[in-house]
């Protein structure tokens, strides 16, 4: 019986993997996972449709968990650094490139608001839970773009690095590091998308990732939010000044 349940929980594993939309293609989510229900996903967007009605967003920060997580091991530091600059946080965990995009067209997540500076970091969902490819991803990023400018046209775009995760060898470390290596040019071959490097700050000079920074080799402390923020900071506010 034991065995039966793994084989099926496996089936259906690759099976929702098989079905997957492409990294390029918008769609909500359709997975369940233990530490995120659809119905919390709803209540997330919903927040950020919220959070639009509102009125002025200066800076918006887009992405998945690592961005969302601004609202809780990041809070001191957000409130320091980026409250001022009348940002909001647009992060759900557990997000791919499929569901941003969805959430910033048909979900109309930025309907009425016009952010000067849109901070996106994006991708690393697609390779842990989707299996994707890093050209893959790199079309799912190239449509997110291509949204923002649509949705917000006078937005300039800072694009991170998608930060790294587990330790030299690791699959997941090999397919992040040649996402970002299809990324360096891209800021140069975008106008309006100025692509930022985000990658050393956080790990050891053998590549392993501090505990007290990314304490389970993905997600941040709140000093690896502090590192986050010293490396942008002055970009955003050159970004602000610009537009």
């Amino acid at each position: 019986m034991n065995c039966l349940k793994l084989t099926l929980a496996l089936v259906c594993s690759v099976a929702g993997t098989l079905l997957a939309e492409p990294p390029d293609v918008a769609a909500p989510r359709t997975k369940v996972y233990p530490w995120m229900t659809l119905e919390k996903w709803r209540e997330f967007h919903a927040g950020d449709l919220a959070r639009a009605k509102e009125g002025r967003i200066d800076v918006l920060f887009l992405g998945d968990s690592i961005t969302e997580a601004w609202d809780k091991n990041g809070a001191k530091v957000w409130e320091s650094n980026f409250a001022p600059l009348h940002a909001a946080n647009f992060g759900i965990g557990g997000d791919t490139t499929q569901n941003v995009l969805w959430r910033i067209t048909e979900g109309g997540a930025l309907k009425g608001v016009n952010p000067r500076v849109v901070v996106l970091m994006i991708g690393t969902n697609n390779f842990g839970l989707n299996g994707d490819e890093p050209a893959a991803v790199l079309r799912g990023i190239d449509a997110i773009i291509e949204a923002l400018g649509s949705a917000c046209p006078e937005a300039k775009v800072l694009l991170l690095d998608i930060f790294p995760r587990g330790n030299p060898g690791d699959p997941l470390r090999t397919k992040v590091t040649e996402a970002n290596r299809l990324l360096e040019d891209y800021g140069g071959k975008h106008p309006g998308v100025t692509r930022l490097r985000i990658w050393d700050e956080f790990m050891n000079a053998d590549g392993t990732l501090p505990p007290e920074i990314m304490p389970d080799k993905l997600h941040l402390s709140e000093k690896g939010y502090s590192i986050w923020a010293g490396a942008v900071l002055s970009v955003i506010r050159r970004l602000l000044a610009e537009s």
